[in-house]
């Protein structure tokens, strides 16, 4: 079974390389030739997995829910660096592997030296991977396949992120089609907005590919500091926020239940966060870097979103601004988004619950027998997810300090380490030192980004559901 419905995930990928051979044959160019040959390697794939899966019972179980969720995301990650390499757009298998790793977990970390050098067809492709990326290739699958409705549960269970999985419909499919509705009209919504600000057609959709799922491609070199335009800025920011609520809150506003969005304690937690890191980085870009109070604010908020939200788009150098605010930035992208988004980060509803058992805790020490359940949104939190919770916290740190140490003895420089790991863990994009916004992460040694790729894969799989496969337990009856 687990063969069949990869078989089915590669078929998808191969009707995404003809889209993309489109766009460049709309353009005259001649690469829509590699992306149909990679079409054809998709479908003898998918084909001969297929085949291995015929008369599989139709049924999945959770197990198998993570094995399909971590190996889609390797084979579409596998197949579609294909384009780049046969191409030459990319010149070594590790550097097309990072830029697809990169893409489809929505990191937004790129090799490229010079962006504006791809084909329109390559460069759609690579704004594609982080808009399918974004919701999830599986979640996508079951949103027009009605074939995986009886294993969606399992899939979507592997496949999203944050701390409980909300099911505001009943059937798994609808669910799907209603939040990727949420997700086009976002798409559409700034795609329009950004047109109005001078962009392209092409240029409009590829950004907003990007802002949507959080991932920070552009198709320039420069990213959004490209068109030089503070309207363009504040509307990529505005969206990188609202890409980085719990879309099933858009999905109440759209049936009436506007008082949910309003409520909602962690989206009150995320908005509170960017809003006083937003105050600070301001504060300090005028009265140390002298820049006027509007340019302060409009630099500081859109980094801050960026960061906060994993996207990783970038309007200025912050390697240039005080050096304290290069931590407040590390710190929104260890935070990261809201839960059942498309950012990346620890999630703000874990801090929300970590916060509120601190709290209990000092109210504990004065009150011994006191009974003190922690609550978000008026409702007690059990105290099995608060235990996990804890422990994924503690992980995550482990993780980014092991993978932090691995890097330094790859020979990557003190600052660079700590801040491309956080930066791939947390699928957010620019990094530290040399690599950080103004820079791409090229110079990184071939295992460092095999390193980074794996801490991508994880981070947007939110650690367990790659990891579990490493287990022994997992393997046996």
């Amino acid at each position: 079974m687990i063969g069949r419905v990869l078989g089915v995930l590669l078929f998808i990928e191969a009707g995404m390389f003809v889209l993309c051979s489109g766009i460049s044959v709309v353009y005259g160019e001649s690469d829509y030739k590699y992306f149909l040959y990679t079409a054809g390697i998709n479908l003898l794939s998918g084909a001969l997995l297929m085949f291995y899966g015929r008369g599989a019972e139709n049924r999945l179980s959770r197990r198998d829910g993570y094995c399909i969720v971590t190996l889609s995301w390797v084979f579409f990650t596998l197949f579609g660096m294909l384009p780049f390499y046969l191409s030459g757009s990319i010149d070594s298998l590790t550097n097309a592997f990072f830029e697809t790793m990169s893409g489809f977990t929505t990191t937004g970390a790129t090799i490229l030296d010079d962006i504006e050098s791809l084909s329109h067809g390559m460069l759609f492709w690579r704004s594609l991977t982080q808009w399918i990326g974004g919701l999830g290739i599986v979640f996508f699958t079951i949103a027009v396949l009605p074939a995986f409705t009886s294993g969606g549960v399992q899939l979507f269970s592997a496949e999203s992120t944050g701390v409980t999985h909300d099911r505001t419909h009943p059937k798994i499919n609808v669910m799907a089609k209603w939040l990727w509705t949420v997700y086009l009209i976002l798409t559409l919504a700034e795609t329009i907005l950004l047109m109005l600000g001078g962009m392209s057609l092409f240029d409009a959709v590829c950004q907003s590919f990007a802002t949507t799922a959080t991932g920070g491609y552009s198709t320039k070199q420069a990213s959004i500091s490209y068109w030089n335009s503070p309207f363009i800025e504040y509307v990529v920011a505005i969206f990188m926020l609202l890409s980085g609520v719990n879309f099933a809150l858009f999905l109440m506003c759209l049936r009436g239940k506007v008082s949910r969005l309003l409520r909602d304690e962690e989206l009150r937690w995320f908005l509170g966060s960017v809003a006083i890191l937003t105050f600070l980085i301001t504060f300090a870009l005028v009265f140390q870097n002298h820049y006027d109070w509007e340019t302060a604010f409009r630099k500081s908020l859109f980094q801050v979103a960026t960061a906060h939200t994993s996207c990783g788009f970038a309007t200025d150098d912050y390697n240039l601004w005080p050096a304290f605010t290069w931590l407040l930035l590390l710190i929104a992208m260890l935070s990261g988004g809201c839960t059942g988004s498309t950012s990346g980060g620890i999630k703000n509803m874990r801090l929300l619950i970590i916060a509120r058992s601190i709290r209990n805790e000092f109210k504990h020490l004065l009150h011994s027998n006191a009974v003190l359940p922690v609550r978000v949104n008026k409702q007690s939190v059990s105290p099995s997810i608060v235990s996990t919770v804890g422990m994924f916290f503690a992980f995550y740190l482990i993780i980014v300090i092991l993978g932090w140490a691995v890097l330094l003895f790859l020979g990557v420089g003190f600052s660079e380490s700590i801040g491309t790991v956080i930066s791939s863990i947390g699928n957010v994009g620019p990094g530290l030192g040399s690599c950080g916004p103004a820079y791409s992460w090229n110079g990184l040694p071939d295992a460092a980004k095999w390193v980074l790729s794996f801490l991508m894969l994880i981070g947007r799989l939110e650690l367990f559901s790659v990891l579990l496969l490493f287990y022994p337990g997992f393997w046996k009856s």
